[in-house]
């Protein structure tokens, strides 16, 4: 090792009593040696180095000393003039020792040089506010190191820095957790109504994170509060008094002011679902009175409007399917009654149809089978009956007349019988006996016309032809060659006594 890079070690030495000085009797007593010179200018010139070179070599251009250096206390203490003395002020003066404390000493100051960043970034996030026992506690630490630090005890005042970063650098890290909790704080103080805190949570926050997008719409909530609280209060007070359409409205109000305030949403839902079950329950009773009446149409109605305010509920069902057994059974009922009232009045026709619509209900009812058996047949007789009473004149006809007088003596046997069928058999009797009275017809010609009366027979030509025919409408044709034919209708009653008629044809063709 070169002498330069060695460290200056004190050299031993003794005190001894002085002696008396020899005579010089050597030419080079007179004057110094000639490598004097040279030695002390290199002591001069390491004596330099020492205290200026080598201590920059340690300590660096930057290092600025954060208190002021106390001498340290000598591990060996001597009597003042004595030998231990002169070692402990050369050891004091070592350049190795003061280098290892110079590089302890700016380490310790670049750590304190990040801490004192980080502290200044988190006294930015107003961490006081928010973390204000673990930050006195990192800064506690950073104290305690200054101490060490003025003590020169540049090694336990670097580990405390350290020790005081790494708290400072987890506080650092845990802001965007910090700044979660006091949004989560503000929100769930405004959904218990309680503005101050909410405010002051926002606060803190807005130190953390001045640009975080929730802080906007946090303050615009608990700017809603003093519109938003009411409201609540007012739709509490309405659903006690049992008025839920007012306390729906209200709180449709409120969530329209603040659509994120839970307790108003849920308080809606609530409510709302309150107020439609009490509507729901409302039509039902509503339906089930009617029905009680017979008033099926209004109980459709009820009903249908409780299945939109509960849509697929089986209770809607169940109570339209009593609706419908019941209008069935009212329906018959009718039905029933009206086709009986209508055979009792001899009304036949009507009770066929009545009957038919009762089976196309249920086609097995025995009531509705009977009365169709019984009632098609009397419409039958009716009809027939009406008929003939309606238009006399058929009964000239000898084949109708004699089935009609085979209806008449089945319908005679009848009972009970109405009086319209009474009637109808009094009625067809007098014709019937009309219909078979007789009547002196004449007929006059010129024996060259061809003569034929209709419904009785081809007469031929004839002067003159007196015939017996039973009353009815008729028609005689006349017919001669070169001739145009000729045609008379003519009615005979049956109070006629006799009757004639001239058949010629005398216009030529």
């Amino acid at each position: 090792m070169s002498p330069q890079n060695e460290p200056v070690k004190p050299t031993a030495f003794t005190l001894a009593d002085p002696e008396p000085a020899p005579i010089a009797t050597t030419p080079a007593a007179s004057g110094a040696p000639n490598w004097v010179l040279p030695t002390l200018a290199g002591l001069v010139v390491l004596a330099l180095i020492v205290v200026f070179w080598l201590p920059g070599r340690f300590d660096g251009p930057s290092a600025t000393p954060a208190a002021t250096e106390e001498p340290a206390t000598p591990t060996d203490v001597a009597k003042p003039g004595g030998v231990g003395q002169k070692k402990a002020d050369i050891e004091e003066a070592s350049p190795w020792s003061d280098a290892q404390l110079a590089k302890l000493r700016k380490e310790a100051q670049d750590i304190l040089a990040i801490l004192l960043d980080v502290q200044f970034e988190l006294q930015e996030l107003g961490v006081e506010q928010w973390a204000g026992a673990r930050f006195e506690a990192a800064k506690t630490l950073a104290t305690e190191g200054d101490l060490q630090y003025r003590e020169r005890q540049f090694a336990e005042a670097k580990t405390s820095y350290e020790q005081a970063l790494t708290e400072m650098e987890a506080l650092a890290e845990s802001a965007p957790l910090a700044l979660q909790e006091k949004l989560e704080e503000a929100r769930q103080a405004i959904e218990d109504g309680e503005r101050e805190p909410a405010v002051a949570a926002l606060a803190i926050a807005a130190l953390i994170d001045p640009a975080n997008a929730m802080l906007a719409t946090l303050s615009h909530r608990v700017e809603t509060l003093e519109q938003l609280l009411p409201l609540l209060s007012q739709a509490q007070e309405m659903e006690e008094s049992g008025d839920l359409a007012e306390a729906r409205e209200a709180l449709e109000q409120a969530t329209a002011l603040d659509p994120q305030h839970l307790r108003a949403r849920d308080e809606l839902a609530r409510v709302t679902a309150a107020h439609t079950l009490a509507r729901f329950n409302r039509a039902m009773s509503d339906g089930y009175s009617a029905l009680d009446e017979g008033q099926f149409s209004s109980a459709r109605t009820a009903f249908r409007q409780a299945g939109k305010l509960s849509p697929g509920s089986a209770e809607v069902s169940s109570a339209l399917q009593d609706l419908e057994a019941a209008e069935t059974t009212w329906r018959l009922g009718k039905l029933q009654k009206n086709g009986q009232q209508q055979e009792a009045s001899e009304q036949w026709q009507q009770a066929v149809e009545s009957f038919e619509k009762a089976l196309t209900i249920d086609g097995n009812l025995q009531f509705a089978q009977q009365g169709l058996k019984r009632s098609r047949a009397r419409a039958q007789l009716d009809k027939q009956f009406s008929l003939a009473i309606d238009k006399p004149q058929r009964l000239s006809d000898k084949s109708v007349a004699q089935a009609t007088a085979q209806l008449l003596r089945q319908a005679s046997t009848i009972s009970p019988r109405g009086p319209v069928l009474e009637k109808q058999l009094a009625t067809l009797a007098t014709l019937l006996k009309q219909a078979g009275a007789e009547i002196q017809l004449t007929l006059r010609s010129d024996g060259q016309t061809e003569v034929t009366l209709r419904k009785v027979s081809r007469l031929g030509q004839f002067q003159q032809k007196v015939l017996t025919v039973r009353p009815g409408t008729y028609t005689v044709i006349g017919s001669r060659n070169g001739y145009r034919d000729i045609r008379h209708n003519f009615t005979l009653n049956h109070d006629s006594v006799a009757f004639e008629i001239e058949i010629i044809c005398s216009e030529e063709i």
